[in-house]
């Protein structure tokens, strides 16, 4: 150490409500030298996190991940028993909030607009050192960030957001959430800046959802303050997603997008069109949910009881309409194709046999055209996953 050297601990211990502190091993130990005493020595300030970090030097070429909140994720109990799952199954990745649905940016942002929209939530407080534990594991990260569902943004921009003809305030949708004018370029940059800054920190690909208009609720009370109401959904869209690709030139980027949109050509009313999303994202993700489609889907009473069958015909369509647009744009970049795959009960009991059965209709459905297939996804809103659905390490 040197006659004279210090060597300090810093062992910052975050505890709040909603969060735990990382574990023990994580911890990073700094030495300090040189001729001063400890008196002299600031104290670290509550949440330090680490520089930057870079981003994994060998990637997985087919993604495997499963899904984490925020507040998962800065569990250290909750990480370590994601970690475990990752680690002793064929899992190589994990998707976590950096923006959800509410509009909170969920880390310790650099960013002056977040803070300035009172938009800051702390649940991952030093997500630098999230990043670093993820990638001293070998697990590939990504970023979700919700786009044009966002609350806070939409409290703190009323202007950007879509209102009511009928009583002039913001409007709300079916389950009392707020929506951004997805014709806003405010609202593009506002997220495309958050975006840039978590691929900055280390994360490995950002993962956008909400990138559509409103569905549910009163549609026919929204009124737009930025969009014509003339120019197709789907234009919006598209020019939105290449406008992502422009300003993310160089960042691995996903898309989610209904599942629907795998079959369907018109954009399904809130502006999706597959061929739109492919050339301008490393990934497109549709959420082939089986309980997400409606009685009599392909014959099905219950679509959600038959995984394999659901799955296989959408995700057929997809690939169908992703061979023919590579024909026509021979030279232009194609995404690969890699949906979110059902974990949680609803329209019936999701166990080992039907979470599996979504995985093997996907690489069936992708047998013959690897260049396709970008692997898969698993979304848990409980982040309670079928470890026996998986094949292990």
């Amino acid at each position: 150490m040197g006659l004279k050297a210090s060597l300090f601990f810093i062992g910052l211990i975050a505890i709040g409500v909603g969060f735990l502190s990382f574990s023990q091993n994580s911890i990073v130990i700094d030495q300090i030298g040189g001729l001063v005493s400890s008196e002299e020595v600031a104290p670290a300030p509550v949440n330090a996190d680490i520089p930057p970090q870079p981003q994994l030097s060998n990637p997985p070429a087919v993604i495997k991940a499963l899904y984490a909140t925020s507040w998962a994720a800065s569990s250290e109990s909750k990480l370590s028993s994601l970690i475990k799952i990752i680690k002793e199954t064929e899992l190589n990745a994990i998707v976590v909030d950096v923006k959800d649905f509410s509009g909170y940016v969920a880390y310790n942002t650099d960013l002056p607009l977040p803070r300035e929209y009172d938009a800051v939530e702390l649940r991952i407080p030093t997500l630098n050192r999230l990043i670093r534990r993820l990638h001293d594991e070998g697990i590939y990260v990504i970023g979700r960030v919700s786009v044009f569902q966002d609350g806070r943004l939409a409290f703190a921009r009323p202007d950007l957001a879509l209102y009511s003809s009928t009583t002039k305030k913001t409007w709300k949708d079916n389950k009392g959430l707020m929506w951004m004018d997805s014709s806003s370029r405010e609202v593009w940059d506002y997220n495309i800046a958050i975006a840039k800054e978590i691929l900055a920190r280390g994360f490995d690909e950002a993962n956008f959802d909400y990138i559509r208009f409103a569905s549910d609720g009163n549609l026919n009370d929204i009124k737009f303050p930025f969009w014509d109401e003339t120019t197709l959904k789907t234009a919006v869209m598209r020019d939105f997603f290449e406008y992502l690709r422009r300003e993310i030139p160089d960042g691995k980027i996903s898309a989610d997008i209904f599942g629907l949109a795998t079959l369907s050509t018109d954009g399904l009313g809130i502006g999706q069109h597959l061929e739109y999303a492919l050339p301008n994202f490393d990934a497109v993700a549709p959420m082939v949910y089986p309980s997400h489609y409606a009685a009599g889907f392909i014959g099905f009473q219950n679509p959600a009881a038959y995984p394999y069958e659901v799955i296989k015909y959408s995700m057929d369509g997809a690939i169908a309409r992703a061979k023919a647009l590579a024909k026509i744009a021979s030279t232009t970049p194609m995404g690969k194709l890699r949906p979110w795959i059902q974990d949680f009960d609803l329209g019936a009991d999701y166990d080992a046999v039907k979470v599996r059965a979504q995985i093997r209709a996907w690489e069936d459905a992708a047998s013959g055209t690897p260049e396709f297939f970008g692997g898969w996804m698993l979304w848990s809103p409980s982040n309670v996953y079928t470890k026996e659905a998986l094949r292990a390490e």
